[in-house]
């Protein structure tokens, strides 16, 4: 949890695969340098941009990333100063990179954990870039205001039960992570240029050009493992989920790069490495750690459990939860010590038509005070059951769900979740520790399955290894051979 998110999303220009991909190049733009209004609109947005994604992640690897960010950035002709791109490191375990008007230009530190080389990362921002240099915010602005990324999510998390109605799209306020929350629905025609744009890029800079069809593999198996863990059905990437044939997509990097390719390109696979060593890797504990089916919150020392068939989703200001039959939101608010109040506040917050007399009962979880209410509320055709079932494990802190299920159900499926909410426990702590990626040096007689196992993962440990390395089964390792392992 971290903070809210504003009204910035027309401004994002994200990674994302088209279904089909145009049979001819569109790499031919004359990009106008930056200008003054759209470097005002850039500064307006970053802030909460960054805030969005966790905040700004420092050190070595944020220093490594603008230098490779602002390389590839000049070749755009946006602006021949380096300087003049601001580049962000962004604290997030989202696989994500996009860049707004302005000459901003952003990455994720998990995105960057998943890259092989240097070449990978300044093919994701000089793909990201080309959509800038080619205006493509502006040409989509209208389309992603009919259909927003907020008002979409409120349909995926609440249309089970509340259909499309306000009401329901309460549970999108806060939400915000995930390569989801952050794509714009480009054209074919412009997701094409902006990869062959970012083609064009890597070679002038001195890059293989053939590192975007590589990232784009890399980003295909992340995200079908991701699926495979998370038990969903068939192999489309998440990312992808709207374009369905990301094989089209690299095929056709792959003839883009053979086409503007030199004699040697850089891949700079070392000095990537060696930038990389030591990051943090996955959730940050500050903001709270998924693991399996558990939240855990280290700042307040609490977690809880969602039950099977649910998925938890970390945003800005609220943790997501969502499953059939009911849909919940966690998170805090201010609170004075009378956790009654705290209760009425909350649901003040979503007031409108409701029936009940929002009477608050007090309980005891897992010995922790706690408060609760259930209400009927009416929005277009719904009825719907709220209830806020919130625990003050301090005096200073108290923590809420709020749930919704159909109308009659009160808390429905989501009965087991507000039972759940606990103090951690050793094992929630031990599970809370923060990971980093380690380099390590591949060893006479280590094979895959000897170094996948000190992954520090309880389950897919050779798969997570395979993936982050961009190893196939069975493929040899050569001693003296520089391989990525997350540890604690």
């Amino acid at each position: 949890m971290t903070k809210i998110w504003s009204q910035v999303s027309l401004l994002l220009l994200t990674i994302v695969l088209p279904s089909h991909v145009a049979a001819q190049s569109t790499t031919a733009v004359q990009a106008a340098p930056i200008t003054a209004v759209e470097r005002q609109q850039g500064a307006a947005a970053t802030a909460d941009i960054i805030a969005q994604y966790g905040g700004p992640y420092r050190g070595r690897q944020s220093q490594y990333a603008v230098r490779v960010g602002r390389r590839i950035a000049v070749q755009s002709g946006l602006s021949s100063d380096p300087s003049a791109f601001d580049v962000t490191l962004l604290n997030s375990s989202v696989d994500n990179a996009f860049a707004i008007p302005g000459g901003y230009v952003y990455v994720t530190r998990n995105l960057l954990a998943l890259m092989n080389d240097e070449a990978e990362l300044a093919a994701v921002l000089g793909h990201e870039v080309g959509h800038v240099a080619a205006r493509h915010s502006a040409k989509r602005q209208e389309a992603a205001t009919r259909n927003s990324i907020l008002g979409a999510l409120g349909q995926l998390l609440v249309g089970s039960v509340a259909g499309n109605s306000s009401f329901g799209r309460f549970l999108t306020r806060g939400i915000g992570t995930g390569a989801q929350l952050a794509t714009l629905s480009f054209s074919r025609a412009q997701e094409t240029q902006a990869d062959d744009l970012g083609i064009k890029y890597l070679a002038s800079a001195g890059y293989d050009p053939a590192a975007l069809s590589t990232m784009l593999e890399d980003l295909a198996a992340q995200n079908v493992l991701t699926q495979q863990i998370a038990g969903a059905s068939g192999s489309l990437p998440a990312w992808a989920s709207t374009h369905p044939d990301p094989a089209s997509r690299v095929r056709r990097a792959q003839q883009q790069a053979t086409q503007v390719r030199r004699a040697t390109g850089e891949r700079g696979r070392a000095a990537f490495l060696a930038a990389i060593d030591g990051m943090l890797y996955g959730d940050d504990p500050n903001q709270g750690v998924i693991d399996g089916r558990s939240f855990l919150y280290a700042p307040g020392r609490v977690a809880f459990s969602v039950p099977e068939g649910f998925a938890i989703s970390n945003g800005a200001q609220a943790v997501a939860i969502s499953g059939n039959g009911a849909q919940a939101q966690f998170s805090t608010a201010p609170y004075n010590g009378d956790l009654s109040q705290y209760v009425t506040n909350v649901l003040t917050q979503f007031s409108g038509s409701t029936t009940g007399n929002g009477a608050v009962a007090q309980t005891n979880v897992n010995g922790i005070p706690a408060a609760y209410t259930t209400v009927r509320a009416q929005r277009e055709q719904s009825a719907v059951d709220l209830t806020v079932f919130a625990y003050a494990p301090t005096r200073e802190r108290a923590y809420h769900f709020l749930v919704i299920a159909p109308a009659g159900q009160g808390l429905g499926s989501l009965q087991p979740l507000v039972a759940s909410f606990r103090t951690m426990t050793p094992a929630d702590a031990a599970a809370a520790r923060p990971r980093i990626l380690r380099i390590v040096t591949v060893s006479r007689g280590d094979t895959q399955e000897s170094l996948a196992a000190r992954m520090v993962f309880p389950t897919y440990r050779l798969e997570r290894f395979r993936v982050l390395n961009r190893l196939a089964a069975g493929e040899p390792m050569r001693p003296g051979q520089q391989i990525k392992i997350v540890s604690y």
